[in-house]
């Protein structure tokens, strides 16, 4: 008897997402909540060996609706299962800016880096794929999102480091976001 290959397992289980989730692009309501079911079992593991148990659920939730609000900006040609666990590095990351401030105080920052750090591979992938797509903007759109968005500085500190009004930088964020979102959708 033949054993599957964790490799095949990932590719099987990619390759049925991402025919469900174009069916359900499709107008295939059964197949779109098929899609949904399956890939929050996906995201609840992904999530799982990167938060607390007692978020998973709400970041679960915020991730999926994402997913179903960016799901114009698939395109078919991409691993859908990357696309996805790029969304949910977003949400993720979204999530500890969030608790960060409030957390600081307690934890040790070596905790919090063994808590961000990522054992696979596709989180290198990830970066490198966001630099090169950074890459594309101009100063006043890049150096915005870099601070704000990945660094989590607030838009005065980014201000006075970048030289640029507060306002410059809000419509920096705003701009150079629409332009990542049009480049990863293929319409830039």
């Amino acid at each position: 008897m033949e054993r599957t290959t964790p490799h095949e397992v990932l590719k099987a289980r990619e390759a049925l997402l991402q025919r469900l989730f174009l069916q359900g692009l499709d107008g295939d309501e059964a197949a779109y909540r098929q899609f949904l079911t399956l890939l929050g079992a996906h995201l609840r593991s992904f999530l799982k060996r990167r938060l607390q148990t007692a978020a998973v659920e709400d970041l679960l939730q915020e991730t999926l609706l994402a997913v179903h609000n960016a799901r114009h900006t698939y395109r078919a040609d991409q691993p859908l299962t990357a696309w996805v666990q790029a969304i949910a590095r977003y949400k993720l990351m979204d999530h500890f800016r969030a608790h960060a401030r409030h957390e600081a105080l307690n934890d040790p920052l070596d905790d919090q880096a063994a808590l961000l750090a990522d054992e696979d591979h596709q989180a290198e992938q990830a970066q490198r794929d966001l630099a090169k797509l950074l890459e594309q903007l101009p100063d006043k759109q890049r150096l915005p999102i870099l601070h704000v968005k990945l660094q989590g500085l607030s838009v005065e500190e980014t201000a006075r480091r970048t030289g640029l009004s507060t306002s410059a930088v809000k419509v920096g964020v705003h701009r150079g976001l629409k332009a990542l979102a049009a480049l990863i959708g293929g319409s830039g």
